[in-house]
């Protein structure tokens, strides 16, 4: 059984959106997972509305206006008998968050847009979402009305820290979800070094001390038996960031696999806001 059973799709009926959902009815057939959209309306006003009507009038009318076009949207490909609806108000990151881990979902899939998100992700709610939310978080780079590249299921990259715990956890996951939809999986690791803008080493064999390389690969060897995993290891040197969407792109990933920091309010957790900024795939942060 995978361990992907139910993913949350939030959505704000805007292109994005649209373009997203062949991506996220290809990740629910892979996984056989069950999909739930769900939308986050605003009551914010101007002074001039609430002259017209009360807050209480003008909540149910934009809530029936909402409800209306969430029941109407993506029907096609989320015929409304076998998807869940939800509606909620208030700040969409917030209740993202709050759903996502009030009703245990296993994944949520947001898109990321090819302008201000990816220049700079802060301010943005899939931001946000990266570092509220509890669930891994798939994101993939796409224009806004642009469908992303289609999610196949043929290399799967996994990057570790060999921090114990993060570590662990990270390659668990990975692990399973690779098996579940018949991926092969690779185990990157990136050894700290060089100065930006250099040539990222992925030979190593001459490049890097022999007891750093040995120290890394039996602590990968190790961790890969206690997961249950068998993944070919790939070791490269340079800045993280950097050695992570180049192997990403070297090994042609369909998806790549990365640990947050699980501490909740923490900011810029490790690198995820740089690597989904920048990877040549969608990326999964657990």
């Amino acid at each position: 059984m995978t361990t992907i059973q139910s993913i949350l799709f939030p959505v704000d009926f805007s292109p994005a959106s649209e373009a997203m959902a062949p991506f996220v009815k290809r990740a629910a057939e892979m996984c056989l997972a069950q999909v739930t959209l769900l939308h986050v309306f605003d009551l914010r006003s101007s002074g001039f509305e609430l002259m017209e009507r009360s807050l209480r009038e003008m909540k149910e009318d934009r809530e029936h206006t909402a409800r209306e076009r969430l029941n109407s949207f993506l029907v096609p490909e989320f015929p409304l008998e076998g998807c869940t609806r939800l509606l909620r108000v208030g700040d969409a990151a917030t209740r993202i968050a709050e759903v996502a881990r009030d009703r245990h979902f296993d994944l949520i899939v947001m898109p990321t847009y090819a302008g201000t998100f990816r220049r700079m992700l802060l301010g943005s709610t899939t931001a946000k979402v990266l570092n509220d939310a509890d669930s891994p978080v798939m994101t993939t780079q796409h224009a806004e009305s642009i469908t992303p590249r289609p999610l196949e299921h043929r290399e799967w990259v996994c990057a570790v820290s060999l921090q114990e715990k993060d570590s662990e956890r990270v390659l668990r996951f990975a692990s399973q979800v690779a098996e579940s939809v018949h991926a092969n999986l690779s185990i990157i690791h990136a050894i700290p070094g060089g100065e930006p803008g250099l040539k990222l080493q992925f030979d190593l064999d001459e490049r890097v001390e022999s007891k750093e390389r040995k120290l890394a690969r039996a602590r990968i060897e190790e961790l890969q038996h206690r997961v249950g995993s068998h993944a070919s290891v790939k070791v490269v040197i340079g800045p993280i960031k950097d050695a992570l969407t180049e192997a990403a792109r070297r090994l042609g990933a369909d998806a790549l696999v990365i640990g947050r920091s699980p501490e909740t309010g923490v900011r810029l957790r490790d690198l995820t806001y740089a690597v989904v900024r920048d990877a040549p795939c969608p990326v999964v942060s657990v």
